[in-house]
């Protein structure tokens, strides 16, 4: 098989891509409802509530690790955040908006290795990435007024390190664990059980 016929997408990777993003999509609203109910213990340092950031982007990593093709990361990220917004997201529209470029941040590290390494590294990276580009969504958008080096830098910077370790390892052990069911024997990522 030329490395073309592995970027086609098959049925079972949308069926897969699919239930990733619905799943997560109820997982975000809960989140959402956390997220906004968390200011009260974070209000003596209000950028360190980006530790709680990891969650919004384990299904970007999970299906790039999974699926392995290109646009995965930002398919799913993008319908969990349509799905949350259908649930009621107090973001609104604009959290559909949010996932795509978070979905863009995850998707950049495995383009750039051309869908070929999935590795736990690849896979923090681009954690890593996708908290980098959501975190920096949220300071230019969410909060405008407000300090870079007092607030906007250290949210930023917790964010990122939420999302590597939640995000980018936290889809790894899902993805290993998922293999070792068998569920997943269909992919690549459930034959190399070994490499993910």
């Amino acid at each position: 098989m030329n490395h073309n016929d592995s970027n086609r997408w098959r049925t079972v990777d949308i069926v897969v891509a699919s239930v990733i993003a619905v799943t997560f999509g109820v997982v975000f609203q809960l989140w959402n409802i956390l997220w906004k109910g968390s200011d009260g213990p974070f209000a003596f340092f209000a950028p360190l509530q980006s530790v709680m950031y990891g969650v919004w982007l384990i299904p970007a990593v999970l299906s790039a690790l999974i699926v392995r093709k290109p646009g995965a990361a930002l398919l799913t990220e993008t319908v969990a955040s349509a799905v949350s917004v259908l649930l009621g997201s107090p973001y609104g529209a604009m959290a559909i908006l949010q996932g795509a470029v978070q979905g863009l941040g995850v998707e950049a590290v495995f383009a750039a290795t051309r869908y070929r390494l999935h590795r736990p590294l690849t896979a923090a990276l681009a954690g890593a990435c996708g908290g980098l580009f959501a975190t920096l969504f949220d300071a230019l958008y969410w909060y405008p007024g407000t300090s870079w080096t007092t607030f906007r830098l250290p949210y930023i910077a917790f964010g990122v390190l939420s999302c590597l370790l939640v995000a980018g390892l936290g889809a790894v052990a899902l993805t290993r664990a998922l293999a070792n069911t068998g569920v997943l024997d269909r992919f690549p990522a459930g034959r190399d059980r070994a490499l993910v």
